[in-house]
Formats: C-alpha cells, sequence, structure tokens
C-alpha cells in the first residue's frame, strides 16, 4: 500500500488486493481520525469499502478497517526500513489488475512475518526470493548460488541485496533503481 498525492485534499493509494490484484483508488481526509492515518502505513493489511467510480471517475475508499496491526514494525526502525522497501519493491513490479490469490496470500505471509520475526534483517531478501519464483523468475540455485545463500554478515548481506535488485533489473520491465535501497543499506551498517 502506498500513499501518492492527488490534489489538495486527496491521494492515490495504490493497492495489491485478493480479488483485483493491483488497484488504485482515491482517498480523501487522509491523516484525519475519521479515514484512520495509521491504516496507510506501507504494507498495512486492511480491508477497504469502495465507491465505484461512474463515468470515467475513479473509484474512492468510502471506509477503511485494518485487519492487522504489525505492532513491531510500528515501533523498529529496521522493520519500518524494511516495511518501506517491500512497500517501494511491490510497486515496482505488481503493476496488473488481475486475482493472483496465492500471491496475496505469500505477501500477507511476508508482512506477518516482518513484524512476527526475531531478527529483521534477512526479510527482505527472502521475499524478494520468494517473490521472484510467484512472478514467474525464479532464482537458479546453481547459476546464483549468492542469491539464495542466507547471508551470514552486513557485507554478505548488502552484496546480496546489491545483487537481487540487479536480478530484477534483468526480469522487470522499465525497472527503476529502489529509492529506498540506500536507506535500508544505511539502518543495517
Amino acid at each position: 500500500m502506498q500513499l501518492q498525492p492527488h490534489t489538495d485534499r486527496a491521494r492515490v493509494l495504490h493497492t495489491y488486493t485478493r480479488v483485483h490484484g493491483r488497484a488504485n483508488y482515491i482517498v480523501y481526509g487522509v491523516g484525519s481520525k475519521k479515514k484512520g492515518a495509521g491504516a496507510y502505513a506501507p504494507l498495512s493489511l486492511v480491508e477497504l469499502t469502495i465507491r465505484d467510480g461512474h463515468g470515467g471517475k475513479p473509484s474512492v475508499v468510502e471506509q477503511t478497517q485494518l485487519i492487522y496491526v504489525p505492532e513491531r514494525t510500528t515501533y523498529d526502525v529496521k522493520r519500518q526500513s524494511v516495511a518501506l522497501f517491500l512497500a517501494e519493491l511491490l510497486s515496482r513490479v505488481l503493476y496488473q489488475p488481475m486475482q493472483d490469490e496465492a500471491l496475496f496470500d505469500y505477501l500477507m505471509t511476508v508482512i506477518t512475518d516482518l513484524d512476527q520475526c526475531d531478527d529483521p534483517e534477512n526479510v527482505h531478501l527472502r521475499a524478494m526470493r520468494g517473490l521472484a519464483a510467484r512472478l514467474g523468475f525464479a532464482i537458479d540455485q546453481e547459476r546464483y548460488p549468492l542469491l539464495v545463500a542466507d547471508p551470514t554478515s552486513r557485507s554478505m548481506r548488502q552484496e546480496q541485496l546489491r545483487s537481487l535488485c540487479n536480478y530484477y533489473a534483468d526480469h522487470v520491465d522499465g525497472w527503476r533503481e529502489l529509492n529506498s535501497l540506500e536507506i535500508l543499506m544505511q539502518v543495517f551498517d
């Protein structure tokens, strides 16, 4: 889930849904108590009530209800950094408005794992490997042993992360560098 400015009063909410795949909606009054600003944090798991747009108008979020509150991610800088990184990654690779319940369930598992695991330092690496397989470009273990190994040091983790981003760049049309990559590397430095 990611918000981008639309007008002074509205934001565009980019989501990945169980039913529609990638979907974008207009949200008014983000930040007000009525709209629940916390529901729009990166990787929030929410249930949305949508008013369908008619006559070329976009669909609008009428109500938001959190279905999973990531307690540890909310207050942990490392987990927040991973969440921002994964949200940006997902916005770059999930752009099809088609239903894929297995992918949706996988993403829910990644989000809850990030919040519940003891050490968040490798969650994004595991998520990238699993996501690549679900998007149709699984990593060949014999050809790319570095990409599938569990990192044992900070330098190996950083090298693997850069290599995974390069791997995605080779397999995703229109790939752009992730702005949050350097921030994530600094947080785990």
